[in-house]
């Protein structure tokens, strides 16, 4: 990890728990593990998903570089090639944003890769509150009106703590910072549904 890479990463984390990620990481775990089946599909759909969030930061900031703005018009989802970008925009823009995404997050911009739209953030507070309803619904007594508060209470709790949570499990489950990822090509495409799109395709790189 390069001295500037660090002194960005110290700049834009805004989380507690924080370590370096290694440009081989990946790389390496894949030349260890390689007799794992669906690794490296894995581990690319991290790396994909990582640029996917970075790519649409960048594609809603009008102002400086350290400026952070949510364009909710844009959304995305990842695959293992690639990802789909849904939403209005010009494929030169679109083509400049990942490449400047590439850049930016494997240069210490590390935060990028975590975004607050992402649906891990809406499975993590499902899993929160379901979690929470169960444990209050054990522990209070089985009254109708006790147990409805329990499930307010739980709800509400699940709602406050999952954007931090969901940006933790983005940040070291879900996304990877993508050191190992290059623009292929970029194409209006359907999706799975039938959707149009602007498919962003990528390959990895040792």
């Amino acid at each position: 990890m390069t001295t500037n890479a660090a002194s960005a990463a110290d700049r834009t984390n805004d989380f507690p728990f924080e370590f370096a990620p290694q440009p081989t990481q990946d790389a390496d775990l894949l030349r260890q593990l390689d007799f794992v089946p669906g690794l490296k599909e894995i581990l690319t759909l991290r790396q994909v998903h990582a640029l996917e969030h970075a790519t649409v930061w960048l594609l809603g900031q009008s102002g400086p570089a350290t400026t952070r703005a949510d364009n909710q018009l844009l959304g995305g989802m990842s695959t293992d090639q690639g990802f789909y970008l849904y939403g209005h925009v010009n494929i030169a823009q679109l083509r400049h944003a990942v490449g400047e995404a590439l850049h930016r997050i494997a240069s210490g911009e590390w935060d990028l890769a975590v975004h607050p739209r992402c649906g891990t953030n809406l499975s993590v507070a499902m899993l929160l509150t379901a979690g929470l309803a169960v444990g209050i619904n054990l522990a209070l007594p089985k009254g109708p009106v006790l147990q409805l508060l329990g499930l307010g209470a739980a709800a509400a709790t699940a709602a406050q703590l999952a954007p931090d949570v969901g940006s933790l499990v983005q940040r070291y489950v879900t996304t990877a910072i993508p050191f190992n990822l290059s623009l292929v090509d970029i194409s209006v495409s359907d999706d799975f549904w039938g959707r149009e799109a602007h498919f962003v395709r990528v390959r990895w790189i040792d």
